[in-house]
């Protein structure tokens, strides 16, 4: 089954909302583990009511989670055997992507080589699906 244009889009959207959010959820989740109480399951509700309430986590995780609504809908047109792959690694992309543009370090040359196969070999995934 060929994915269509619409199809293509949705997934390349998936992977724009998980990849780009990815480094603003670290960003959020920072000072979590600072979080001090006894007991696991009391630690885990205080981690929780601490990423809950904080704007700069819930933002991104509702932006993340959106995508995989996207992601699902998508599923029901677009063959799994394309979907997961493209999603995954443009997603990878794209956190490398927002991440160096935040500052982060992502890596030296490797990382950029890294950037182009995975563009490559996703191109020729994609390639390959619309040409069938």
């Amino acid at each position: 089954m060929s994915p269509s244009a619409g199809d293509v889009l949705c997934l390349l959207l998936v992977a724009i909302l998980w990849g780009v959010t990815n480094p603003f959820l670290r960003r959020g989740a920072e000072g979590v583990e600072r979080v001090k109480v006894e007991g696991r399951v009391w630690k885990l509700l205080y981690e929780a009511k601490f990423l809950l309430c904080n704007y700069r986590y819930v933002i991104p995780f509702l932006l993340n989670q959106s995508g995989s609504a996207v992601f699902y809908l998508t599923l029901a047109s677009t063959d799994l055997s394309l979907a997961v792959p493209v999603c995954n690694s443009l997603a990878l992309v794209f956190t490398m992507v927002t991440g160096k543009m935040l500052g982060e370090d992502i890596g030296g040359k490797g990382a950029f080589l890294g950037l182009l196969l995975t563009t490559l070999g996703i191109s020729i995934c994609v390639g390959s699906s619309v040409s069938d």
